[in-house]
């Protein structure tokens, strides 16, 4: 896409949806933060039905690190990779509680430092609960900025820094949201509902 596309592009899906918000369900940062972290391999339904009774248990750090490990699990285990998942989130608790005051921190090296959190759910987390212009790359989101010809690259970090060297200042905070629901409801993997996509005209539709 040359510059011109990449801001028809996003003014295009800005003008359809101006407010973007993750489905993942929270009411607070560390809620947030440990849906985002659940959320790995599963869908953000499974993981919101699974938080539900979870979250009204345990909102806080704390809280959480109170609950313990098989109590985690035992509300979390619809969700793939329950018992790992369980085992990071608590020992992340106990990681805010003990260095951080309980509450998560706004850096991506302590994010980053926290058991089960990577570069995407730093990410994620930045984006959304600090508003900084982040990128949390996931398969739509790579399969979108490839497909389309927006930020091609090899691998989710290539096309972060792509995303970040191309996108738009103005549209930056919101892009990744905007790319993950028309990854995940346009411009799906196997069957992309090219006839309803409302920016085809800039797309190159580079395979994928």
């Amino acid at each position: 896409m040359t510059p011109a596309q990449v801001e028809t592009f996003f003014a295009t899906l800005q003008r359809a949806n101006p407010h973007p918000e993750t489905e993942l369900a929270f009411t607070n940062v560390f809620e947030l933060l440990a849906a985002v972290l659940l959320s790995a391999q599963a869908t953000d339904v499974s993981v919101n039905k699974a938080t539900r009774a979870l979250f009204a248990r345990a909102p806080t750090p704390g809280k959480m690190l109170a609950l313990g490990v098989e109590q985690v699990e035992r509300h979390i285990q619809t969700i793939g990779l329950f018992r790992t998942k369980a085992k990071n989130l608590v020992a992340t608790c106990r990681i805010l509680v003990e260095q951080h005051g309980g509450r998560v921190p706004r850096s991506r090296e302590a994010l980053e430092a926290l058991p089960g959190v990577g570069r995407k759910t730093a990410n994620v987390v930045l984006n959304v609960a600090f508003g900084e212009p982040t990128m949390a790359v996931d398969t739509h989101i790579f399969r979108v900025s490839n497909r389309t010809g927006l930020a091609p690259g090899k691998d989710v970090l290539a096309v972060e820094r792509a995303l970040l060297e191309r996108v738009p200042p103005a549209y930056r905070v919101d892009a990744h949201h905007w790319l993950i629901l028309h990854g995940r409801y346009v411009c799906t993997a196997r069957s992309p509902q090219c006839s309803r996509c409302q920016v085809h005209a800039v797309c190159e539709r580079r395979g994928l």
